[in-house]
């Protein structure tokens, strides 16, 4: 079925010259993608009623552009150039994107400004329209956008974007995660190009530039608005729930923070992920956006330093979440298929995922938040086993900066991580220690682990042990790559498990150099039956280390099969959940049972 299917999709696209490549992998959503990717409005906590996509076909090829409207192969935007989707699946260090567009009559006002956004590139941007520079940018994972209303012109215009991404070539040390020129094992293909939404907005002259909405658990709402215009504009919100009422209304000053509140709000959790819709307006333009109420921090109860949500301690378990798909690498086919992963979670009863060195578009945020997943946010790591020099390193934590502030508005992110295992972590001085109170500076609502893994010096809300395959999770016991529990800190499994099982060439990485790799699994279990086995007795271990010691939380390794990895929970193409149901969601319950007898509460 669904090779006739692929044939009928094949046809269709060719008569528009773009067709999807053969992945070495695919999943039941690729040949579904068509050519209008991800019509969804692309940023829902700073929305807008005109909008227009410039998603779809493009034209692609290596090199700097020419001028106009270059012809060369087509693209699929947004896709990773290396993907089957995009068309092209090679990788380019230098390449260009161009398209011709037309403004809609509905962006269209008198006085109004024309936008142009873009939601990520990776990883060098230089956007021209009409042969007129637009702007640059730098940052793989980070959204932007260019006032093209002096740009613009009746009828067609021209859009052109040249890109540059060295990824892990030497001489460069960029934010990479895990991509890599070289893929191999726990290192995967890289991205590139325009891997997220592009589209045009109209605003007024004065308009709002940046939301930002922290709501606690007692009704407070901290909110600042920032414009293109003076402080002294007047900021109107209204605050709904979820059937439509009106709970509360305020007035601000625009650029300067200010603080409401709202009566007896429902709270935000993982089991209750209520959300509150907001409406602001500035002058003539209006946004909505969303919030939910809750309060992250830290406590201590029975002299064990605990994660609080809400007052309430319960075990955060979750999975390592890699964010990688075999026909779309870092960009999901469509919305369907990028919640079936959460939902999935969800179904076993985890509560909670780590975002691992990867950055996800905002409708991933957005599903965590109304799913009710609670969210550990990497910040994307520079390649392993190197250091970067002083201009480097400012230039990482320049966009580590733009993390916090493109996501701070999630209620579902409850911890940011700064550095996992070492990674380009320079040792001379502790980089963490100054970094961790930057965050704390820039969102005081939230969590810090400071170094997941190891490269430990004592910084940071969380004590954070990674061991395969067993837990060693605020225990009396250790391995010789971390460190002995600091009971100082909240003790979390920051990764475990790892175990993997082989599966048929059916649902496997269809490339040699990746199943050569499948040996290099942490654990390998011959049958189904053994794998499960092995996940109740490490899960087991688990619940011992939360009953007698000190675990709060922890995440295991991982949702999905990656390329030569075969540890997920769910394989590369989402075709095989490996879990008994019954089983796990058993397991799972048993974690937050044993917690909730150490609550403290009599």
């Amino acid at each position: 079925m669904r090779t006739s299917l692929l044939a009928l999709i094949s046809l269709a696209s060719s008569a528009l010259g773009y067709e999807v490549k053969t992945p070495p992998l695919d999943t039941d959503w690729t040949y579904k993608v068509g050519t209008d990717p991800w019509p969804e409005y692309p940023r829902p906590q700073l929305q807008r009623s005109r909008w227009q996509s410039l998603n779809g076909i493009w034209q692609w090829g290596e090199g700097t552009s020419e001028s106009a409207y270059p012809q060369g192969t087509d693209v699929l935007v947004p896709s990773c150039i290396e993907s089957a989707l995009s068309g092209v699946m090679q990788h380019a260090q230098t390449s260009w994107f161009a398209r011709e567009f037309e403004v809609s009559k509905a962006l269209k006002r008198k006085g109004d400004k024309i936008l142009i956004n873009f939601e990520a590139v990776d990883y060098q941007a230089t956007v021209y329209v009409n042969d007129e520079l637009a702007g640059s940018h730098t940052g793989g994972y980070w959204r932007f956008s260019f006032d093209i209303t002096d740009l613009i012109k009746e009828g067609k215009n021209t859009l052109r974007v040249d890109v540059f991404d060295p990824t892990d070539a030497q001489g460069y040390m960029i934010p990479v995660g895990k991509q890599t020129l070289n893929p191999s094992h726990i290192f995967y293909t890289p991205c590139s190009g325009i891997w997220q939404s592009v589209w045009l907005e109209s605003v007024p002259a004065q308009h709002i530039t940046q939301l930002d909405v922290a709501a606690d658990m007692h009704g407070t709402v901290d909110v600042t608005v920032t414009t293109n215009g003076g402080s002294n504009n007047t900021v109107h919100i209204t605050v709904t729930d979820d059937s439509g009422k009106d709970v509360a209304n305020a007035r601000g000053r625009a650029n300067k923070a200010f603080s409401f509140k709202v009566g007896s709000p429902s709270l935000w959790s993982p089991d209750s992920p209520t959300l509150y819709n907001l409406t602001v307006t500035v002058g003539d333009d209006k946004v909505t956006s969303y919030t939910g109420f809750r309060t992250i921090a830290t406590g201590e109860i029975d002299g064990i330093k605990r994660p609080l949500i809400n007052g309430e301690f319960f075990f955060q378990f979750g999975t390592l979440d890699q964010g990688f798909w075999p026909d779309g690498i870092h960009t999901p086919p469509n919305h369907e298929a990028m919640v079936f992963d959460i939902k999935q979670l969800k179904d076993l009863g985890f509560n909670m995922l780590r975002k691992h060195i990867k950055v996800e578009n905002a409708l991933f945020y957005r599903a965590c938040d109304e799913l009710g997943l609670l969210l550990i946010q990497d910040m994307p790591s520079m390649p392993v086993n190197r250091l970067p020099n002083a201009e480097q390193q400012k230039e990482w934590e320049r966009q580590l900066d733009l993390l916090i502030e493109q996501h701070k508005n999630y209620p579902s992110i409850y911890t940011w991580v700064i550095y996992n295992e070492g990674w380009a972590q320079i040792t001379a001085y502790h980089p963490e220690e100054y970094l961790t109170e930057r965050l704390k500076e820039l969102d005081p609502t939230r969590l810090v682990d400071a170094t997941s893994g190891w490269i430990d010096h004592g910084y940071g809300d969380w004590h954070d042990n990674h061991h395969y395959a067993n837990p060693q999770c605020g225990t009396p016991f250790y391995s010789l790559a971390s460190t002995p529990y600091d009971n100082k800190r909240i003790a979390i499994q920051g990764e475990f498990g790892g175990i993997g099982q082989n599966v048929s060439e059916e649902h496997l990485w269809k490339v040699q150099a990746a199943i050569n790799t499948i040996n290099q699994t942490y654990e390998i279990d011959e049958t189904i039956e053994a794998w499960n086995y092995r996940g109740h007795v490490l899960l087991s271990e688990l619940r011992d280390q939360v009953e007698k010691w000190a675990c709060s939380a922890a995440i295991w390794t991982q949702t999905t099969d990656v390329e030569g990895e075969v540890n997920g929970l769910l394989t590369y193409d989402r075709r095989v959940l490996r879990p008994d149901v019954d089983q796990w969601k058993s397991d799972i319950q048993a974690l937050k049972d044993a917690a909730k007898a150490r609550n403290g509460k009599k």
